[in-house]
C-alpha cells in the first residue's frame, strides 16, 4: 500500500524552511499543492495547542478526509509537520526526534542564518532516509 506523507518545517514567523514529500506514493503536482494547503490550515490549529501544553510531540491536530497533520513544536517554536495517512503514532514521534536532532545540528552551524531555507542535500537525505525507516 502507498502511503502519503508530506514533512514541513515551518520556523516561529510562519515561514516554511523545509519541504519534502517522504510518502511512497506516486508524485503529482497538484497534490503538492494541496497538501501544503491542509498544512498551513492547520497552523492555527497548532498555535493555540502549542501554548495549552509542556509536550513537544501535539500528536494529531487536524484532519483532512484520510489525512492527519501531526505535529512537534521545538523549544523555539519551530514546528514540524507531518501530513500523513498512516497509524503508527510511535514511528512518527520517534522521525520527529530524530529529525529535531539533525535540525539542532544544522541550527548550530555558524554559516546559517536562523529562519532561512535549509539547502543542505544531507539534510534532505537524512530526512528522507528517516521516513522510510519510520513512516
Amino acid at each position: 500500500m502507498a502511503s502519503t506523507a508530506c514533512f514541513v518545517i515551518v520556523c516561529k514567523n510562519d515561514i516554511p524552511i523545509y519541504e519534502a514529500e517522504v510518502g511512497s506514493a506516486p508524485k503529482k503536482e497538484d497534490l503538492s499543492y494541496h497538501h501544503q494547503f491542509i498544512l498551513h490550515a492547520a497552523l492555527d490549529v497548532v498555535q493555540d495547542l502549542a501554548w495549552t501544553t509542556n509536550a513537544m510531540f501535539l500528536k494529531s491536530v487536524d484532519r483532512f478526509n484520510d489525512l492527519v497533520v501531526s505535529v512537534y513544536v521545538t523549544a523555539g517554536h519551530t514546528r514540524f509537520m507531518l501530513l500523513h495517512d498512516s497509524r503508527s503514532e510511535d514511528g512518527i514521534k520517534s522521525f520527529f526526534q530524530e529529525v529535531h536532532e539533525l535540525y539542532i545540528k544544522i541550527f548550530l552551524n555558524p554559516l546559517y542564518l536562523p529562519g532561512s531555507r535549509i539547502t543542505s542535500s544531507h539534510f534532505d537525505t537524512k530526512v528522507r532516509a528517516l521516513a522510510r525507516k519510520y513512516l
